[in-house]
């Protein structure tokens, strides 16, 4: 499964390092590997800073509702607070895809609704997993070229 990071406030850098070493602590979850680091600009509200996201490969028993619940907890002690929709934020961390599974909940909807859409999403995600499908979109490789026009870069490691 997979999880999309991104942070635009309090050291960004150092922001997505940190949520990366707190879910690979996690009960029952292995973090498995993480993207480089992209440099995004922002979506929606574009009076703030640009962002840096990343996507995080995870191996966890954590039923789904479960993992968002650790996930949330993760960025209440990172300081996110939600002002507003597409607020600037010190951590975002969404469930991008569980496995297979399609989940459609008052509190979770996986695959993320937007992701299809986020060149910051994808990009990070082929580079971990470049021949993953992505349900009820297809290939990823396929979603790539939708995305082409957004200002994405990945940054110096």
């Amino acid at each position: 499964m997979f999880v999309a990071l991104g942070s635009n406030l309090a050291d960004p850098v150092a922001q997505l390092a940190a949520a990366c070493d707190e879910i690979g602590r996690l009960p029952q979850t292995r973090l498995l590997g993480r993207s480089s680091l992209w440099r995004s600009a922002p979506v929606g509200y574009l009076d703030q800073p640009d962002f840096v996201n990343a996507v995080a490969e995870v191996d966890t028993t954590l039923e789904p509702e479960a993992l968002l619940e650790q996930l949330l907890e993760i960025e209440r002690r990172h300081g996110r607070v939600r002002e507003f929709a597409n607020a600037p934020r010190t951590l975002d961390l969404d469930i991008a895809l569980y496995g297979e599974r399609r989940i459609d909940t008052p509190t979770l909807t996986v695959p993320h609704p937007r992701m299809h859409e986020r060149a910051f999403v994808l990009l990070p995600l082929h580079e971990l997993a470049p021949d993953l499908s992505i349900p009820g979109h297809g290939p990823l490789r396929d979603l790539l070229p939708g995305v082409a026009d957004q200002r994405l870069e990945v940054m110096p490691s």
